[in-house]
């Protein structure tokens, strides 16, 4: 399946990861939700890749979500999780699989942080400019809670973590030669508490306002 300019497999699992499956020192992950209410819209599929060309797509049926193997990996601390927009992914883990992902690296906070010259932090605009890669982005709106995926949304849903790994490369120069690549990582260690406030009712209110 072609995604970019690379040819990405992708493994569809029911409900969980397989047994005994290691995708390494970090492991780019994304969602797809039936919208964006963590709240009224449930989490659908969850798809993770080691970045060496594979997606493995869980997917979940309405109610369950134990997701014992998948639980494992997001809560590892010797794995980094690499996402773009964490902050909500995060919380859809926290609510959904009562597991608090970490530790995390967000492509969408890196490129806020050093990327200052546009306010196109998108990760098809992420990646074009970066990567020189153009997304699709056409099942974005789509049934998610289907029974069956199509082709099509499987591979919308692999593209989005296709990228991350070179991403986070690019990013962290980037950080690096910017010198703020200590304030990025204490905003990745926040995450987790700033999904916990979202999914807490202060999604619209900035704490550290006067």
């Amino acid at each position: 399946m072609q995604i970019g300019k690379a040819v990405l497999k992708i493994q569809l699992h029911k409900g969980d990861l397989p047994d005994g499956l290691d995708l390494g020192a970090s492991v780019a992950i994304d969602t797809e939700t039936l919208g964006l209410n963590p709240f009224r819209d449930r989490l659908c599929l969850a798809q993770l890749s080691a970045g060496d060309g594979v997606c493995h797509a869980v997917q979940f049926a309405a109610g369950q979500y134990q997701a014992p193997n998948l639980k494992r990996l997001l809560s590892d601390r010797n794995v980094t999780k690499i996402f773009h927009f964490a902050r909500f992914d995060v919380a859809m883990f926290r609510r959904y699989l009562g597991v608090v992902a970490a530790p995390i690296y967000c492509t969408k906070i890196a490129s806020k942080l050093v990327r200052t010259y546009t306010d196109r932090h998108g990760l098809k605009d992420l990646v074009k400019d970066l990567l020189g890669v153009d997304l699709s982005k056409e099942q974005q709106s789509s049934d998610w809670g289907a029974a069956d995926l199509s082709e099509k949304q499987l591979a919308y849903a692999a593209s989005d973590v296709a990228h991350l790994h070179k991403l986070r490369e690019a990013l962290d120069s980037m950080l690096v030669r910017e010198g703020r690549a200590g304030v990025a990582k204490a905003c990745f260690e926040f995450l987790p508490i700033r999904a916990e406030l979202d999914l807490a009712g202060w999604a619209e209110v900035d704490i550290f306002a006067h």
